[in-house]
């Protein structure tokens, strides 16, 4: 039992030995497509000591991707009991048994019948068992081995999430960091260089650049303006075998957008404006607008317009419009051509929001000069004052002049007047005279003892060369009105109530 265990060991070490010498001779060697591997016997001539054989193999190597119209072979199973009389008969299974590979059951040799992609499935496990073809006894134990398929560059880089979008700053410095790009090889990356990928750039310098190891892209030129370009298509390869010749390559595209940064202070194109406003223009009604232009855009671009200067500075306001980015000037206070028929603003358009890095590129504010004409307008006539109180004596006779009512014209022009008197409530116990100027006469035109104690007339004035009628005055624009509020005074010799003289104690009534 000890001499069994004996050869026992030495069987055992010289199958490491056998593995350890194959699988350096496959691996340190050309790939080869097939591995003869034997049984190793080990016998040793000692008397009366019975021998002990065994059969070892190691794992196959066999190249994928074969393309020949003959089965392709692997390798070859071999006991050393077989005497090459067909007494052994080699049997496989295991994964891909009969349907991928194949045994020759008398010579042992495998063969592969599929296309074999080690991509799809990098190794097979199988078993293989020798028995004797004419009892089915085993002759030697059920054993293990791997068919290993062996890796050739039949699969180039690709992008898997191209083709990629990044955005970086416009006057980056250069090297700064856009976005990274990888691409993946289906190859082993464990054997030889077929996995081991390179990255360059095809199109976009000299704008970019990209790591070749990496795949980072960065800039490669310094003060890249968006205003002059904003958008790149750059194309990056990435090629396995290191970049040699030879290699598989692919390739993606990157679209590059440089974003906005404040680096342009606003202009205003016109450094003169011209505009012109009516007098009776109300309070907030817009005069004209104004436009410094920005060459970026978003927050970079928005503008605060402010009147910095001018004698029109307390009469006119400015507010930003915050969609078009213009200044609008409105009536501040109201407007009279007479007394002032032109004003001067200097008008400021700023930034409000800078970037220190580009201070030095500003100022980030410019002024303009706007001239306003104020425009006259014809307007009505003005009594002065517009309300008259009168008082008339009981006894005054047909015919007398009671007040003379005046108003006059605020136009340059200073056009004539003419005046009606109307009675808002009965016909009126007056009559009015103009005299085609500037004012009019109400005389009594009734009997004095009809007059009421009191009554307003309303005078009415409009422009003589308007030419209007009574009927149409209240239709015209030009019209202004005065109230005259008439009161009869009685005269001394009339009967007044009188109190009796007497002496009263305080509180008495009389």
């Amino acid at each position: 039992m000890s001499n069994a265990k004996s050869r026992l060991g030495l069987g055992t070490s010289l199958y490491f030995w056998a593995l350890m010498d194959l699988t350096t001779t496959v691996l340190s060697s050309t790939p080869m497509t097939g591995v003869e591997l034997k049984t190793l016997f080990s016998d040793r001539a000692q008397s009366h000591q019975r021998s002990k054989r065994s059969w070892v193999w190691n794992q196959f190597f066999v190249l994928e991707e074969y393309t020949g119209t003959d089965p392709l072979y692997v390798g070859k199973l071999h006991s050393d009991m077989d005497r090459g009389d067909g007494s052994i008969k080699y049997i496989l299974s295991g994964e891909g048994a009969g349907i991928v590979f194949t045994i020759d059951d008398t010579t042992g040799d495998i063969h592969a019948i599929q296309r074999l992609d080690r991509e799809e499935r990098a190794q097979y496990t199988l078993r293989a068992q020798a028995l004797d073809r004419r009892t089915g006894r085993p002759m030697e134990p059920e054993s293990e081995f791997i068919i290993k398929i062996q890796d050739i560059n039949d699969n180039e880089p690709k992008f898997l999430d191209g083709p990629y979008i990044a955005t970086v700053p416009e006057m980056s410095p250069v090297g700064t960091s856009v976005i990274q790009v990888t691409a993946t090889d289906a190859d082993d990356p464990t054997y030889g260089n077929s996995a081991r990928v390179v990255y360059s750039i095809l199109q976009g310098q000299p704008y970019f650049s990209v790591d070749s190891k990496t795949g980072v892209i960065r800039t490669a030129l310094m003060n890249m303006d968006r205003e002059a370009k904003e958008y790149y298509e750059v194309i990056i390869q990435a090629k396995d075998m290191g970049g040699q010749l030879g290699g598989l390559a692919g390739t993606t595209t990157v679209n590059i957008t440089l974003s906005d940064v404040n680096d342009n202070p606003p202009r205003f194109p016109q450094k003169h404006y011209q505009m012109s406003v009516l007098e009776s223009a109300p309070i907030s009604s817009t005069v004209g607008r104004v436009f410094a232009k920005d060459l970026d855009e978003g927050i970079n671009a928005e503008m605060k317009y402010t009147i910095v200067d001018g004698d029109g500075a307390d009469t006119f306001d400015i507010n930003t419009d915050p969609n078009f980015q213009v200044g609008i000037i409105t009536v501040k206070k109201p407007l009279s051509f007479e007394s002032k028929k032109s004003y001067t603003l200097k008008v400021e358009g700023a930034n409000p929001h800078l970037e220190m890095r580009f201070l030095n590129l500003g100022p980030f504010q410019d002024t303009t000069t706007v001239h306003i004409n104020v425009e006259d307008v014809d307007e009505p006539p003005v009594f002065e004052p517009g309300f008259y109180f009168v008082e008339v004596p009981e006894d005054v006779t047909i015919g007398t002049t009671i007040q003379i009512i005046s108003a006059k014209d605020p136009d340059v022009t200073n056009n004539s007047i003419r005046k009606i008197v109307n009675n808002l409530a009965t016909k009126s116990a007056f009559c009015w005279y103009g005299n085609g100027l500037t004012s009019c006469a109400i005389l009594v035109c009734v009997n004095p003892a009809s007059l009421l104690m009191t009554e307003n007339v309303l005078i009415q004035a409009d422009k003589q060369e308007l030419k209007l009628c009574s009927s149409a005055i209240f239709y015209n624009p030009y019209i202004n009105k005065a109230l005259v509020d008439i009161t009869e005074v009685p005269e001394p010799d009339t009967e007044l109530p009188r109190f009796d003289s007497q002496e009263c104690d305080f509180g008495q009534v009389t």
